[in-house]
């Protein structure tokens, strides 16, 4: 699996060195990264993509007469890191399958992972929830607290079948939430996202930028009923 703490960090870290500053990403950035994750995107794929997005913009900046517009925005590199990520797949062909990360090579010791599960099942039973979202939040804080109870059994073998399962609980409390959303908030939600999204649509595919809205739609419906992200991801360093 991908370091799961240093993927959003790093990608954050590398933009803003490239751009010279600190620039803080916006949630349509964020949604960008998440599918970028979800697709299994390599790290070194995203930052060779970032990188070489970067030295073309240099390059035409060094060339060109007068000033050019600023990079204000990860979207503006997609097509960069999807170039990227085909160079990474012809290089890789043949190579020896890599060994799965487990969870005593990552940190993610099954105590953990228990308490990271019990405190979002807390978070989400505390949330005020509209029907029919109310009942499919507390089948899935039902469902954490009984995955953090069988660690303390028996500690998961693979993250990635643990993190598949939580993936599937999130996107059940999310076609939910879907469900049971003022229909005046869906339509401002999916206004602002495709505003967001208009500079990069020239430089993203469209199986991206549907994703990329989807995400965007999601994190926000989340954010606003401060319900927590699921994924082992979101886990926090201490």
């Amino acid at each position: 699996m991908q370091n799961y703490f240093n993927y959003f960090t790093e990608i954050e870290e590398r933009f803003q060195q490239r751009r010279g500053s600190l620039l803080m990403l916006s949630t349509l950035d964020w949604a960008l990264i998440e599918t970028w994750r979800e697709a299994r995107v390599p790290l070194d794929a995203v930052l060779r993509g970032i990188d070489n997005a970067f030295d073309r913009h240099d390059a035409k900046a060094l060339r060109a007469s007068g000033r050019i517009r600023r990079v204000n925005g990860l979207a503006w590199c997609a097509q960069s890191v999807l170039e990227a990520v085909e160079q990474v797949m012809e290089a890789s062909i043949g190579a020896a399958p890599t060994t799965a990360v487990q969870a005593t090579d990552t940190g993610f010791e099954a105590a953990r992972v228990g308490r990271y599960l019990e405190d979002n099942a807390v978070s989400i039973e505390s949330a005020k929830l509209s029907p029919p979202a109310d009942s499919t939040a507390a089948e899935v804080a039902g469902r954490l607290r009984a995955l953090a109870a069988g660690l303390r059994v028996e500690p998961a073998h693979s993250l990635e079948e643990l993190d598949r399962t939580l993936s599937v609980l999130e996107e059940k409390m999310f076609a939910a939430l879907l469900t049971a959303a003022p229909e005046d908030e869906l339509v401002t939600l999916r206004e602002q996202a495709t505003r967001e999204l208009a500079p990069y649509r020239s430089k993203m595919k469209a199986v991206q930028i549907k994703q990329v809205q989807q995400q965007f739609l999601q994190k926000r419906l989340l954010e606003a009923r401060k319900l927590p992200r699921l994924s082992l991801f979101y886990m926090s360093h201490g």
